[in-house]
């Protein structure tokens, strides 16, 4: 047995063990690659977005960088100039992959999906991007196996370890508006229906196209929709809900412990077959648990009409507020909140309201969080047995919008007699990439 499956195989039973299953390695583990050591890490996409993760994650070993963009990964190319490079993350799997320990994906929607399977299947721990995956049956599908494997893996909710989100869980968890029956969350901005190119400029030479359609749909080159527009055409994003619905529903979700939801229905422009809305609305059903009541979960693209009524009832100060994000309405009270900040509502009936014990540790970090996962230091906070649920509902919101309403049967997933929104749970992949 080699050095580095030792190693693997020692990570493995520490993160086995981190979940709560007895493990006894059979072999030991040589001293230079401890648990204790840095971590052997690939990246698959270090431009944008991924840029911020390899910085975040420097501490550990870069064994090797994949990216199709020459141009948009040369400040990292640069900056880290010892680290192996390639365009083809398979090609990187097939050269160091047995060197590795986690794999690092920063990629468009239409690419979180191969590269974590691909990783999975080796045995190594992923962080990846929001949301998750680009379809609901790609999103199962990473949650499950993670978990049957007992890989660590985090997903890029980067918000989850603020201090201010910690303390509205608190509040909430501890009854301090009551019973919440109700959550308005949103996102502000109009930014959704790209234009349609009308023209098709060569491929620049610093950019591998072809793989960065990788399994998507082809469609001739234009700048506008590579590197960034993307994010707005359904063959390769999931819109501004996708953006940043990990980010903001993880506000409820965490506090309020919700999984799957039964129904889910979305209203909103006109849908356009190609590219995503300016604006939606979408109410997702979730069961009573435990003691908690049945919840109605809100989310909008573009602010909800009943921060109007809020503000008028709070002498307009509310609505004005800026980045507040999320709503909770409960049978004595109601929370309003950001990222950074939040505020009991009415004041009045909250002035003399003591905050409730702290009960959230502090994280050492979120991509430590991750790091330590991986060494059997207990799970990270976004893993997929948690954020895979709250991506799988962000994407159910948009198949209710392109195709309609339908309650959903999360054990079988099924849209039940919506076949329009079943056809949505899965893509077809480019020949070559199917899995």
């Amino acid at each position: 047995m080699s050095i580095q499956t030792q190693r693997r195989s020692v990570l493995k039973a520490a993160a086995i063990a981190a979940a709560g299953v007895a493990v006894t390695p059979t072999q030991s583990l040589p001293a230079a690659s401890a648990p204790s050591e840095k971590l052997n890490l690939g990246f698959v996409g270090v431009g944008g977005r991924g840029a911020a993760n390899v910085q975040a994650l420097s501490g550990q070993n870069m064994v090797a960088f994949a990216d199709v963009d020459d141009q948009r990964a040369g400040k990292m190319f640069e900056k880290y100039s010892n680290v192996q490079r390639f365009r083809d993350y398979r090609k990187m799997y097939d050269a160091v992959g047995s060197k590795l320990d986690g794999i690092v994906i920063s990629t468009p929607d239409h690419m979180h999906f191969h590269p974590a399977w691909a990783a999975m299947q080796m045995g190594l721990h992923v962080y990846l991007e929001k949301p998750l995956a680009h379809n609901v049956h790609e999103t199962r599908t990473l949650t499950n196996y993670a978990e049957a494997n007992n890989l660590a893996t985090q997903l890029g909710v980067q918000r989850h370890t603020r201090d201010n989100m910690h303390r509205v869980v608190e509040l909430i968890q501890a009854g301090t508006i009551g019973d919440v029956t109700k959550v308005y969350s949103w996102a502000g901005g109009n930014r959704g229906m790209p234009l349609v190119p009308k023209n098709k400029p060569p491929v620049p030479a610093h950019l591998d196209y072809d793989l960065w359609i990788g399994p998507a749909k082809f469609r001739p080159y234009h700048p506008s929709f590579c590197p960034y527009g993307w994010r707005f055409w359904w063959d390769y994003g999931s819109g501004e809900t996708g953006n940043w619905g990990c980010h903001i529903l993880d506000i409820p979700f965490w506090a309020l412990d919700l999984k799957y939801p039964t129904r889910v229905d979305a209203t909103g422009p006109e849908v356009d077959p190609d590219r995503s809305p300016k604006s939606m609305q979408t109410t997702f059903q979730f069961p009573a648990n435990g003691n908690r009541p049945a919840v109605t979960l809100h989310w909008s693209h573009g602010a909800p009409k009943i921060l109007k009524d809020i503000g008028a009832s709070e002498n307009g100060k509310y609505s004005l507020e800026k980045n507040n994000n999320t709503l909770f309405i409960g049978s004595e009270g109601m929370l309003i909140c950001s990222f950074r900040s939040r505020r009991l509502l009415p004041q009045s009936r909250f002035a003399d309201v003591q905050p409730p014990p702290q009960t959230i540790a502090d994280s050492p970090g979120f991509h430590q969080e991750w790091v330590n996962a991986c060494k059997g230091e207990g799970p990270s906070t976004c893993d997929f047995s948690y954020s895979g649920p709250l991506a799988e509902t962000v994407l159910l919101g948009n198949v209710a919008y392109r195709a309609g309403g339908f309650d959903w049967d999360a054990a079988h997933m099924s849209t039940g007699s919506n076949a329009d929104a079943h056809a949505l749970l899965k893509t077809q992949y480019r020949k070559g990439w199917e899995v």
